[in-house]
């Protein structure tokens, strides 16, 4: 059989392996063609069909989303066919993985509104424009022609023990929470996404391992060469501590202008600094700096980049600089925080917490206390300052330390 081989797929093979927490089936334990990623990628004679889906149950992508999406990417370049999903279907029931209790179900409205935000974040990851690079499906195509004879069908390939080794399942279980009939159909529904466009390898963190898993059960159970799965780790969030997670406040959104990712990537702590660098970046390992603030620097200016361009990049580097040094007149791109969120009179702790300057009220006192506020580059110290209406505020900045700001409006 000849071997499909595209131009860039050598250089592309370390990408396409760098930062992956696990593969399965074990590339390295299995002799069988059809089970060895490594020789299905040597001896396949057709581009290989990538699957990454996305359940549109939000309007915001942060950089722990943008992992999967970079090693589609990676793909991609390497000669295959990335093959993204839009889940505007099972984002109706949403996926229970790591929930306590059943998601809210969304309407169709909101599910199509969420599904434009996301491809418009995505667009500076992906090949968007050479043909063949790049399938973009709605899994409503295909799960909303499922009728009562194919759902059974497929209800029948799992049992409710197996649905309940599932963790989040098996937790909820355990807690005597409610667990709903619909949210057993969500692995399955995913699952058959992948007999649909019938993937050979999907992308997933490692959290998903069981979706994916089931994908390839289903694939056998219509006749199908089952899909490999590719897993990637759960980006720690810039607290150093949990999960990047919007609700959590540690993250960085895709969405973010250029000034506000930097300043919140050049605060990145120093043991999570190399782990960015591997799974949000190209850039070799082996010659980071070893000054810990030139590194960070360095990956602020190398993701920044990727999103704004390196322009904008090096213009949010200066503006960092200058507030930094208290001349915020000479900072253009500062980031805004809008004063009609607020009901006044108000203190200034609630001001600096609402800003999201810091996490909580408790600690923007801390802080205030402590001397870390300044008020248009004035150290400012009374926990208790009050402010009567925005137009005390409008167009001032608000900082936080050194690297933390926003500018009043």
């Amino acid at each position: 059989m000849a071997s499909y081989q595209s131009p860039s797929i050598t250089q592309s093979l370390a990408r396409m392996y760098r930062g992956v927490s696990e593969i399965f089936p074990n590339l390295t334990d299995s002799k069988n063609p059809h089970e060895n990623l490594v020789e299905r990628l040597d001896q396949t004679d057709r581009p290989l069909r990538v699957k990454l889906g996305i359940d549109p149950t939000g309007a915001d992508i942060h950089l722990g989303h943008s992992i999967p999406v970079r090693k589609l990417r990676a793909f991609q370049d390497a000669g295959h066919t990335a093959v993204l999903i839009i889940g505007d279907f099972t984002a109706r029931i949403g996926d229970p993985t790591g929930k306590s209790e059943a998601r809210q179900q969304l309407t169709p409205e909101q599910v199509a509104q969420n599904a434009q935000t996301y491809l418009d974040q995505v667009r500076p990851i992906l090949d968007f424009d050479t043909p063949g690079r790049l399938e973009i499906r709605y899994n409503s195509e295909w799960l909303s022609k499922l009728d009562l004879g194919q759902i059974l069908d497929l209800l029948s390939t799992m049992t409710v023990g197996q649905m309940l080794a599932k963790e989040g399942f098996a937790l909820r279980f355990e807690k005597e929470n409610p667990i709903y009939l619909h949210e057993f159909l969500y692995p399955l529904m995913q699952g058959y996404d992948s007999v649909a466009i019938a993937a050979d390898v999907e992308l997933g963190g490692t959290d998903q391992k069981f979706n994916l898993a089931v994908g390839r059960d289903l694939q056998r159970h219509f006749g199908l060469s089952p899909q490999f799965g590719m897993l990637m780790p759960i980006l720690i969030g810039t607290d150093g501590v949990q999960k990047m997670s919007k609700s959590l406040g540690n993250y960085v959104g895709l969405s973010f202008d250029a000034l506000t990712m930097y300043q919140k990537l050049r605060q990145t702590p120093d043991n999570l600094v190399e782990q960015y660098f591997e799974l949000l970046t190209d850039r070799p390992l082996d010659i980071l700096p070893k000054d810990p603030r030139d590194r960070q620097i360095l990956l602020a200016l190398d993701i920044v980049a990727q999103y704004h361009g390196k322009e904008a990049a090096e213009k949010a580097k200066e503006d960092a600089q200058s507030i930094t040094r208290g001349n915020t007149e000479q900072a253009e791109a500062v980031p805004q925080f809008s004063l009609s969120n607020v009901e006044f009179p108000a203190k200034l702790f609630y001001l600096v917490s609402a800003s999201g300057l810091c996490k909580s009220s408790s600690e923007a006192r801390k802080q205030i206390q402590g001397g870390g506020v300044r008020l248009d580059g004035e150290k400012v110290t009374d926990v208790n300052l009050c402010f009567d209406s925005p137009t005390d505020l409008d167009g001032r900045v608000l900082q936080v330390g050194k690297n933390k700001f926003v500018r009043l409006v």
